[in-house]
């Protein structure tokens, strides 16, 4: 995980969290949904940075945390608003678009860059049977 709930309450109130997150109506933040909404965040930056860089990170770097939050709270008010706040929806546009930079090389992350996946351009090798006709064996005609 790339952020915590302390993260998302820097961010938005506790009583916001708690009215995205009590479906039962108990008066308490639902950490499985908070959990939720970061993992789900965790795996859209993931899918990005995996064409970059290998992942997991074995250091997140610091550019990660403010992203994930953004995906998450934007993941928290997706599960329970119609319309979207213009604030949360700006964020997570920009947190896609950060990503977007990070898979492309735009952004580096000074993490280690993903080698594995990665094969040295290889030219086909061709193999025939030997030749039948030849310039000695033609020679005479």
């Amino acid at each position: 995980m790339y952020c915590a709930l302390a993260d998302i309450l820097k961010q938005i109130p506790e009583e916001v969290i708690l009215q995205l997150t009590d479906d039962a109506n108990m008066g308490v933040v639902n950490q499985e949904v908070v959990d939720e909404a970061i993992a789900n965040a965790g795996a859209v930056i993931d899918g990005y940075c995996s064409a970059r860089y290998t992942i997991p990170f074995a250091t997140v770097p610091a550019i990660i945390k403010p992203i994930a939050v953004d995906l998450a709270v934007y993941n928290l008010y997706a599960r329970r608003v119609e319309t979207m706040p213009d604030v949360r929806e700006a964020n997570q546009k920009n947190a896609i678009k950060l990503l977007g930079d990070i898979s492309k090389g735009a952004i580096r992350l000074g993490a280690e860059a993903a080698t594995a996946g990665v094969q040295p351009q290889q030219s086909p090798m061709v193999t025939s049977a030997p030749r039948i006709f030849t310039r000695d064996k033609m020679g005479g005609l």
